[in-house]
């Protein structure tokens, strides 16, 4: 059985603008959905995660009604962050329509550095 929404006490907090996704929902959200949508391939033992994790929340919260972004927790869903290759987290994976057209391992924690990276993906 696939658990949907594995989380961390140190995980999302209440009003969290990111969802998180499994192999089970990510194609559906993912690559069947339109527009842009950015997926932070990220694990709750990382450090560097929980140091951008409020700057996501911002950013989230800026972009809502133009970009979706999800998460997925690479320590649960091994396989699919193998099948992207995955290196090192945080990486964010700008999707584009389904098909990836960006992405950037561990960008500066500011809102305008993550903000860059992704609307810099989406040629906006």
């Amino acid at each position: 059985m696939t658990n949907q929404t594995t989380e961390n006490p140190r995980g999302p907090q209440q009003g969290d603008g990111i969802r998180t996704v499994t192999s089970g929902s990510f194609s559906e959200l993912v690559l069947e959905g339109d527009g842009p949508v950015v997926v932070e391939f990220m694990s709750y033992g990382c450090a560097y995660c929980r140091v951008i994790e409020p700057v996501l929340q911002q950013v989230a919260e800026i972009v809502k009604s133009e970009e979706r972004i999800f998460r997925v927790n690479v320590a649960v869903e091994r396989e699919l962050a193998g099948s992207y290759d995955i290196q090192s987290t945080p990486t964010l994976v700008m999707f584009l329509n389904g098909r990836e057209v960006g992405r950037v391992e561990g960008p500066n924690p500011t809102v305008a550095s993550v903000l860059t990276a992704m609307t810099q993906a989406f040629g906006s």
